[in-house]
């Protein structure tokens, strides 16, 4: 254990000196995996060669890249503002309204767009200055757009869940079933949030204007017709003997098709359930069904016409830069993770674990205690990859489900998201909103924090909110 802590500790200086952390991990790892072996440098560095051989042709990480240009076209095409109204048609006109309209549509577009800084980052653009029109307190407005865009990395597709599933064989599928349930979860409690906040001081989030039913149904204008062919493709493979595969590519071809008639929210949502249907269904895996989404997204984009050569262009730039990044941090971190997995540090935990008789809830209680810890200092993803190898093989040994852990994890780090002093979607929005201090933005995500550390308790206590979904899978 004595070698991973000095190891760590060595990792954090160098990172310190601004050394990127994906070179800090993997310099860590080639000269601990060294040392391990008796300064054999030729056996550290043929790891090296491994694991980016492997990394670099893993077929099922190209689902990375996938789901990262669905998420990117979809930004272009303007979804974040077909949301927004969406959501608020329904709900604009309550008390905080506004605000809870933000959630909802950061988790609306989570379910496309994957990222949490890209969502908060969009919605600060989008949500901010409608609440700022309507006289909501900055405390709110920076709490709600900061807290919702969490959901980016939750509700699937989640690049962090696939890491995650990569990293310890876990089915991507699956997690991203596990994922549904609590992103509903996220959403209800961050509006509780929102109405405890306009409940104290009723000025923070002042009633919109209320809509009649027919604008409100104007939002999801084509609903309708995506539901009747959703309808006709299940009773087709149920009574109709029609082949899943057949039915799901049938689907695919009425949703695009569909999309080039309703240019709405409706499409991208029908999108969603295509995607997501089809993986849950087991019609098609993770990668498949991110390749459907990135099709999908690109039909979208130009059915809305907001997509030209220009944007293509600057969207597959982004997709290939943002890929390279978590590419390298993954390297890094898989080299770090042989270091430790030839370590007695995993032996030693559970031994430790074993020799106290701890419960594995108390187990996985602590677990939690220390990702919260670590969140309000650490870069979300680093962090992820840094520990996992070092508490997976204790899950595993307390016979707990890996999906569920896999699940606290995302919720842990959407927890650091907004923890400070270093929550990532804190500086995201001191970035673009400048005029707002520091000070307001941290005061104003703190209910959104309890929110959160709520919703991990109810999910450490009731595990099968996480395990339901995928429990059903084929």
């Amino acid at each position: 254990m004595t070698e991973v802590l000095v190891a760590l500790a060595a990792m954090l200086a160098i990172a310190f000196v601004r050394v990127p952390i994906a070179l800090a991990m993997g310099i860590v790892g080639i000269v601990g995996y060294a040392y391990m072996r008796d300064w054999n440098w030729a056996a550290a560095f043929a790891t090296v060669q491994t694991k980016i051989y492997e990394t670099g042709r893993n077929y099922t990480l190209s689902v990375v890249p996938l789901f990262i240009l669905m998420g990117n076209l979809v930004t272009r095409a303007g979804l974040s503002q077909e949301l927004y109204r969406a959501a608020y048609a329904f709900i604009g006109h309550l008390r905080g309204g506004l605000a809870m309209a933000t959630v909802v549509a950061c988790g609306g577009f989570g379910a496309i767009c994957g990222s949490s800084i890209a969502t908060a980052a969009t919605f600060s653009k989008v949500a901010y200055p409608s609440m700022k029109k309507y006289g909501y307190s900055d405390r709110l407005a920076t709490g709600a757009i900061a807290a919702g865009g969490t959901l980016g990395i939750l509700i699937p597709p989640s690049t962090i869940m696939v890491i995650y599933g990569i990293m310890t064989g876990t089915n991507i599928g699956k997690l991203f079933a596990a994922g549904i349930l609590p992103g509903i979860l996220a959403v209800l409690l961050l509006c509780l949030a929102v109405q405890y906040v306009t409940w104290r001081d009723p000025a923070a989030g002042p009633p919109g204007e209320r809509l009649t039913w027919r604008e409100r149904f104007a939002t999801l204008q084509g609903l309708g017709a995506f539901v009747a062919v959703g309808v006709a493709l299940l009773a087709a493979v149920r009574f109709g003997g029609v082949a899943g595969d057949d039915a799901a590519v049938a689907g695919a071809i009425a949703v695009f098709a569909l999309s080039l008639v309703y240019k709405g929210v409706t499409s991208v949502l029908a999108l969603f359930v295509l995607v997501m249907g089809g993986i849950y269904g087991g019609v098609f895996t993770a990668t498949e069904g991110a390749g459907v989404g990135a099709t999908g997204a690109l039909v979208i984009a130009a059915a809305r016409r907001a997509l030209d050569w220009r944007s293509l262009y600057a969207a597959l730039v982004e997709s290939a830069r943002t890929t390279s990044m978590l590419f390298l941090i993954l390297i890094g971190a898989l080299m770090f993770a042989d270091f430790v997995n030839i370590t007695t540090m995993p032996k030693d935990i559970v031994a430790f674990v074993t020799r106290w008789e701890l419960s594995p809830v108390m187990v996985v209680a602590a677990i939690m205690v220390i990702y919260v810890l670590l969140g309000t200092a650490m870069e979300e993803l680093s962090m992820i990859l840094l520990t996992v190898p070092v508490f997976f093989p204790l899950i595993v040994h307390l016979g707990l489900d890996p999906i569920w852990f896999g699940v606290l994890i995302v919720v842990v780090v959407e927890i650091g998201l907004i923890s400070p002093p270093v929550g990532m979607n804190l500086f995201v929005l001191k970035t673009l909103i400048p005029q707002v201090p520091t000070a307001t933005v941290f005061r104003g995500v703190l209910p959104f924090f309890v929110a959160d550390c709520v919703r991990l308790a109810i999910l450490i206590s009731f595990p099968a909110i996480a395990l339901y979904l995928p429990g059903l899978m084929k």
